[in-house]
C-alpha cells in the first residue's frame, strides 16, 4: 500500500559517510509512493554521486544555487513552493548549524528558508559532535523552531567510536515520514481517553540460580505497539519480560521475569483496561521445581519434569467484563489456519499472525509482517518496520472499537 502517494518530498543531502543511506531512503520513499527530488550539498557529493539519486528517484538532481538554467526561473523558490516535506538525511552538523543561524550560501539552507513545508532532518554525526554543547544548543533551538529531528541513533559509527549520532535507518525515517504526514487525520485522538495495556518480550524460567529456559523473543513488537498506542492518545501501559530496550517516553512500565509474574501483572491491569495486546511469547511450561543450587553435570541424561504455565491472553478473555483482547500468534507451519483456532478458542477479538520461520522479520528483527485476523476477515500487513506495522495494528483496533455495537 503506497502510503505516501501524491506527497511531494525534498530529501537534502549533507556531507557524511551515511550519504550512502539516502539510496536506500529514496528508493523507500518511492515504493511508499512519494514523488522524491533530491538536493546534494558539496560536500555530499564527495560520498555519493548526483546520477545515483538521479536513477533512483526518477528526477534531476539539484546541487548548485547559482544554475543559470533553474534561476531564470527563479527555481529554487519554486523548489521550495513544490514541496510537502523537506527532508535532511543525513543532517551533518555544520548543516544543523548553519541552519540554525538562517545561512543561505548553498541550495540546501536557501530552500529551507523560502519553503514553508515542514522540514525534518535526521542527523549523522561522531558521537562527540553530537554531544558538543554547541550542537545540543543548535539542535534545541531547531526544535523550538518546529522543525523536526529525527534521532540520532545509537551504534557503532564509521570512526570506531560508539555512542548517539548514527543516522537513523531508512525504515526508521519512512516510518517517521508516515507519522509526520498523518498527524493531518489526528491520531492522537484515535483512543483518546483508553487504556491500553500490552505485554511484551520473553518469559524466563529458572532452572536453578543460573540456567533457565526462555526464547528468542526481543520484546520489539510490544514497544512498538507500546509507543504507537501513546501517540494514539492512549493510556499506555507495557509489562516487559526481560529485555534491554528502553522504555518509550510517557508509557508506564512494569518489568517481569517468569510466566507467573506477568500473569499477576496482566490480571492486576486488565481489569481497568479497555485494551490488552499480549505480544509477549510466554513460555508454555516451567520446571516442576527449581533447583536451590546449581545444577551439576553428573550423567550423560537428564530429565525435568516441566508443568504448564498459566494462559495469560485466555485469562484476560475469561474476565467478566474483558476489556478488548488481541492476541499473537507466533507460527512456524499452518499460520492462519492456526491463528483462527486460538482466536475462536480463547475468545479473542482480535489475533496477529506472525510467521518467525522467516529471517527477514519477527524475533530480534527490526522488520515484521503479520496478518490481523478477526472472526469476519483478515487483513495482511505487507513487510516493513515493527513501528510502521505497530501504527497499523493500533488503527485497525481504533477502527474495532468505534465499529462495535454499543452497550
Amino acid at each position: 500500500m503506497a502510503q505516501l502517494s501524491h506527497k511531494k518530498i525534498i530529501l537534502g543531502i549533507t556531507g557524511g559517510i551515511a550519504a550512502y543511506k539516502s539510496a536506500e531512503l529514496t528508493r523507500r520513499l518511492k515504493e511508499q509512493g512519494a514523488d522524491v527530488r533530491v538536493v546534494m550539498t558539496d560536500g555530499a557529493k564527495e560520498f555519493i554521486t548526483p546520477l545515483t539519486f538521479q536513477a533512483l528517484s526518477g528526477n534531476p538532481v539539484s546541487d548548485s544555487l547559482l544554475d543559470r538554467d533553474a534561476e531564470a526561473a527563479m527555481g529554487h523558490i519554486e523548489l521550495a513552493r513544490w514541496a510537502d516535506l523537506v527532508l535532511i538525511a543525513p543532517a551533518s552538523a555544520d548543516f544543523l548549524a548553519r541552519l540554525t543561524h538562517g545561512f543561505a550560501n548553498d541550495l540546501l539552507s536557501t530552500l529551507c528558508l523560502a519553503t514553508n513545508a515542514p522540514i525534518a532532518a535526521a542527523p549523522a554525526m561522531n558521537q562527540q559532535m553530537w554531544r558538543n554543547p554547541a550542537t545540543q544548543e543548535n539542535a534545541l533551538t531547531l526544535k523550538q523552531r518546529r522543525i523536526h529531528l529525527l534521532g540520532p541513533g545509537s551504534g557503532e559509527q564509521a570512526c570506531g567510536e560508539t555512542g548517539p549520532g548514527r543516522m537513523l535507518e531508512p525504515s526508521e525515517l519512512v516510518t517517521a515520514v508516515l507519522r509526520l504526514f498523518s498527524k493531518a487525520a489526528a491520531p492522537a485522538e484515535k483512543l483518546s481517553g483508553k487504556k491500553v495495556v500490552i505485554t511484551a518480550g520473553p518469559t524466563r524460567e529458572a532452572l536453578d540460580p543460573i540456567r533457565y529456559i526462555s526464547n528468542h523473543s526481543s520484546g520489539k513488537m510490544g514497544f512498538a505497539l507500546a509507543k504507537a498506542a501513546l501517540a494514539a492518545g492512549a493510556e499506555s501501559v507495557l509489562i516487559a519480560g526481560p529485555v534491554h530496550l528502553s522504555t518509550p517516553e510517557g508509557v508506564k512500565r512494569i518489568n517481569t521475569n517468569t510466566a507467573q509474574e506477568m500473569h499477576t501483572a496482566s490480571l492486576d491491569m486488565a481489569g481497568s483496561a479497555d485494551i490488552f495486546i499480549a505480544t509477549a511469547a510466554v513460555a508454555d511450561y516451567r520446571p516442576e521445581t527449581v533447583a536451590e543450587q546449581k545444577i551439576k553435570k553428573s550423567a550423560d541424561t537428564m530429565t525435568i519434569q516441566l508443568t504448564r504455565n498459566p494462559d495469560i491472553v485466555a485469562a484476560v478473555a475469561s474476565l467478566p467484563d474483558k476489556p478488548f483482547t488481541v492476541g499473537f500468534a507466533a507460527e512456524t507451519n499452518d499460520l492462519i489456519s492456526y491463528a483462527q483456532g486460538k482466536l475462536k478458542n480463547k475468545n479473542l477479538d482480535l489475533i496477529i499472525a506472525n510467521d518467525v520461520t522467516r529471517s527477514d522479520i519477527g524475533f530480534n528483527s527490526d522488520q515484521n509482517a503479520v496478518t490481523v485476523i478477526s472472526a469476519e476477515k483478515h487483513q495482511s500487513l505487507e513487510r516493513a518496520s515493527k513501528e510502521a506495522i505497530a501504527e497499523q495494528i493500533i488503527n485497525i483496533i481504533a477502527s474495532a472499537i468505534s465499529e462495535a455495537p454499543k452497550g
